[in-house]
């Protein structure tokens, strides 16, 4: 049975709606969709410099400006007959819509933090997939080329805020406001949070700006020299970032490339070349005044929280898997039924249902407060399907490399931990979540051989039926 037999089956397997040759994507099509979503990443990357710097006075209706893009590309989706109909997608927009009705009959009752909170499940969600099915191998390239140009001057502005005190203008809060806006970090530096609304947002932005820049040493797409620039901008943003997150993101990035570049041996060069200049890089940075004071500050944050969560075993085991244990395990012990409400956990529902932000409501993690939220039943459920859909991308970007593809595996390496634990309680957070899924199963259902056009395969594609089916032939 050959391949094109396969990709169909798992197609349908997934529930795709037959698409018209007549209205093929490379035709342009959904342009109108395409650009909102290009809308929705330019938003996600300077939606906090409008709320800091030039629209203050908007603060708060900005938080939420990319809703109405999220909800316009579902619509016009779904209106052209190309929403994917998936288990996946089916059963956390009934969650969504389970938890708006449990919420205004057994919950906090109150519409506007119900529906904040419902606005995952039922716009940026299914937002991931319109970005699957509309998205070529050409246009995934063109939005990592962005964002890899955006990291250099990206990276300006990060020395500038780490050495600027917190009344400086760069280092201003969202509504203007002259306290700052960075977060405490180590000794007297802050974590800087660049153009973002939080310091989270640097570290999201960089995870994925470092998928890209492996990935572009390996690919002759862009610029030698850009790619250069932004590897070293990248080295410089881990410290400056005092941030362990996305010190462990570039590790773990690193450890895919290096894992899909074993396996051709006419990379042997290029690994070599980029390992060199990796650590002479880091040499010559490492004599830079600016570089040596933000790495001290750096070691001090991670040496200092490591001791705190015991150990580098404490940070893995306790931050992510103990809080998968206490959310499942003790929560529904506590949690209603049908949950406290959904939005009760953000800090948006909490300052609209108690007018302060001091105090999390439900849960600081995102699994304790999904299920708070939602209640034991959907709150795992919820919890499942991400976990579900994490472990079939995973699997399917590693079965891309056998034929050489790499970048569903290098985009892999952030959105398959994205899926798991990013929270969507934080709008820059559940921003960054659905552009990188999305980017991962776009990438899966293209491929670097056909370009602009995509294969007729099923954006989550069920490994095992592949298998089966393979084996039978």
């Amino acid at each position: 049975m050959n391949t094109a037999i396969i990709s169909n089956l798992a197609a349908r397997s997934m529930g795709y709606r037959k698409v018209s040759p007549a209205i093929s994507l490379a035709t342009g099509e959904y342009k109108a969709i395409k650009n909102g979503i290009w809308l929705y990443l330019l938003l996600l990357l300077f939606e906090g410099a409008l709320r800091k710097w030039f629209l203050p006075g908007l603060a708060t209706p900005l938080l939420v400006v990319r809703d109405p893009i999220a909800m316009y590309v579902v619509f016009a989706a779904w209106s052209k007959g190309i929403l994917p109909r998936n288990n996946y997608l089916a059963w956390m927009v009934a969650i969504g819509i389970m938890g708006l009705c449990a919420c205004m009959i057994f919950g906090h009752r109150n519409l506007p933090v119900a529906v904040y909170g419902a606005r995952p499940f039922l716009f940026h969600f299914p937002m991931m997939f319109v970005i699957a099915r509309v998205f070529t191998r050409e246009d995934i390239l063109k939005m990592g080329k962005a964002i890899v140009w955006i990291s250099i001057p990206m990276t300006l502005l990060l020395i500038m805020q780490f050495y600027s005190p917190q009344s400086a203008w760069v280092n201003r809060g969202i509504g203007g406001n002259t306290d700052g806006a960075g977060f405490v970090g180590s000794g007297e530096y802050f974590r800087p949070p660049a153009t973002f609304s939080f310091t989270n947002g640097t570290t999201l932005f960089y995870s994925l700006a470092g998928c890209f820049i492996l990935y572009f040493w390996f690919n002759k797409s862009i610029n030698r020299l850009v790619v250069i620039a932004a590897t070293v901008c990248l080295i410089i943003a881990i410290p400056l970032s005092i941030s362990r997150g996305l010190f462990f993101q570039v590790a773990i990035s690193l450890i895919f490339i290096i894992l899909s570049i074993s396996r051709k041996p006419q990379y042997i060069g290029k690994i070599i070349f980029a390992s060199i200049f990796g650590v002479g890089g880091f040499v010559l940075l490492s004599k830079a005044n600016f570089f040596n004071t933000g790495t001290a500050a750096f070691i001090d944050r991670f040496t200092t929280a490591n001791e705190a969560e015991g150990g580098i075993e404490g940070v893995f085991l306790d931050r992510y898997f103990g809080a998968l244990q206490s959310a499942i395990t003790g929560a529904p012990i506590s949690t209603p039924l049908f949950g406290y409400g959904l939005g009760k956990g953000t800090n948006v529902g909490a300052m609209l249902l108690t007018g302060s932000t001091d105090v999390f409501l439900i849960s600081e993690g995102e699994w304790g407060r999904i299920i708070g939220e939602l209640g034991p039943l959907l709150g795992i459920m919820a919890i499942l399907i991400r976990f579900s859909m994490s472990f079939k991308l995973g699997l399917a970007s590693f079965g891309k490399l056998k034929n050489g593809d790499i970048l569903p595996w290098m985009l892999s390496s952030y959105g398959v931990l994205s899926l798991i634990q990013d929270s969507w309680a934080q709008p820059t957070a559940l921003g960054f979540f659905t552009i990188v899924v999305g980017l991962v199963m776009a990438s899966l259902a293209t491929s670097p051989k056909n370009g602009h056009r995509r294969r007729k395969q099923a954006i989550l594609p069920n490994p095992f039926l592949t298998q089966r089916l393979q084996k039978q032939n």
